[in-house]
């Protein structure tokens, strides 16, 4: 669990790492650098800048000053080498897929992904690239469906919509050991509580939108791996694919950035609290949080994680969809929508338009209700839903 001195030294790259205030005239907060392009005195020291792009600022599609602060920070937090924000998490997983295999390759998928990660696994196929589903979280079962063309194994731990957790150091050593590359898409746990790359994962992957921006205000994604990948990956899947994030986004999730220890120990401390109450309600059969010591993965979360976010999900007792949309709709202080990592609390579910059969092949409850349980007052939330689930 967490590591108090730690902590402490997150929270200093989070306030104050690679601010650089000598450098901008003592400004507490960088200023954005909203240009696209960076002017040099003479043709050949623009075309040195040219070569290596990377280390120079020299078009806003590769480098920029605000945006460079943001990514020194998560590389920092994330004990990467280095990082490269984009203008969305998407684009951050596409940028780490398609650097990680060429075509006949496989990828291999660990248990519930994100829906989009899948449709852009299920888009490769064109490529020649295919994929495959382990739903499962046990290393062993996971190692026996490698096959000889597994290039990449892709994974979310917790995993999507069951929050079931993975053992990071053992599929890093199966990986290794089978010449496999590793992904993790860390949005749920943050560079606070969860450092993927330190138990042997090679890319960390992010959504920015969630609680790294946390305000409901910023597009973006973010990718930290080693200075090795991120040479080709850089020059390649980032320059050429042109999925920056602009310096406007950057200056927003520097503000984010700030208050993120703040934000994700409110977010724990609410819920938890939601995740006990829901525990006892008789129309719950399951409250899917890691956080929860009745949760099957405590003890593993104990050994790789030093906190918890705010998102989960329940299990209704009655699994339909009917039961489903009137629990949702009778929630007032939960709003109805997609995404989750802000300030405000939402409610959504895979069972979607009564999908029952696909959500049972991908072992999912129909009845399975996801929460975000943002930073309001506690009672109020969970008064919200005591009464919607009450009749």
């Amino acid at each position: 669990m967490r590591n108090v001195g730690e902590f402490e030294q997150d929270k200093q790259i989070c306030m104050h790492y690679e601010d650089d205030r000598g450098r901008f005239h003592g400004a507490v907060v960088p200023p954005t650098f909203q240009n696209t392009l960076f002017t040099y005195p003479t043709l050949g020291e623009l075309v040195e800048a040219v070569q290596s792009e990377k280390h120079h600022y020299v078009y806003g599609r590769g480098t920029n000053p605000t945006v460079e602060v943001v990514e020194k920070k998560l590389a920092a937090l994330e004990r990467g080498e280095d990082c490269k924000t984009f203008s969305s998490g998407m684009a951050a997983i596409s940028a780490a897929i398609i650097n990680s295999v060429q075509s006949g390759d496989h990828i291999l998928c660990v248990s519930n992904l994100y829906y989009s990660t899948m449709e852009l696994l299920k888009y490769l196929g064109k490529f020649n690239i295919s994929h495959s589903v382990v739903y499962s979280t046990n290393t062993e079962e996971i190692s026996q469906v490698i096959q000889s063309n597994t290039k990449v194994i892709f994974l979310e731990s917790p995993t999507d919509m069951t929050y079931r957790l993975i053992d990071l150091a053992e599929v890093s050593k199966l990986a290794k050991a089978n010449g496999i590359r590793t992904i993790i898409d860390n949005t749920w746990a943050t560079p606070l509580f969860q450092k993927p790359l330190t138990f042997g994962i090679d890319i960390v992957v992010h959504s920015a939108s969630k609680y790294l921006g946390g305000h409901s205000d910023v597009l973006g994604g973010a990718l930290i791996t080693s200075k090795k990948i991120m040479e080709t990956l850089f020059k390649k899947e980032y320059l050429l694919m042109g999925a920056a994030m602009p310096p406007s986004e950057a200056s927003l999730l520097l503000r984010g950035i700030r208050t993120l220890p703040l934000r994700m120990t409110a977010h724990q401390e609410n819920a938890l609290k939601v995740a006990e109450f829901l525990e006892s309600h008789p129309k719950v059969a399951m409250v899917n949080y890691p956080g929860l010591r009745t949760h099957p993965d405590f003890e593993l979360g104990q050994k790789q994680l030093t906190g918890y976010s705010g998102l989960m999900s329940i299990e209704l007792s009655q699994a339909d969809y009917r039961q489903v949309e009137k629990v949702i709709n009778k929630m007032k202080a939960f709003k109805i929508g997609v995404s989750w990592g802000s300030f405000e609390s939402l409610v959504l579910s895979p069972n979607l338009n009564n999908n029952e059969g696909k959500l049972l092949k991908e072992q999912i409850s129909p009845g399975t209700i996801r929460l975000a349980v943002g930073l309001e007052d506690v009672n109020v939330l969970i008064r919200d839903l005591e009464q919607s689930l009450n009749d």
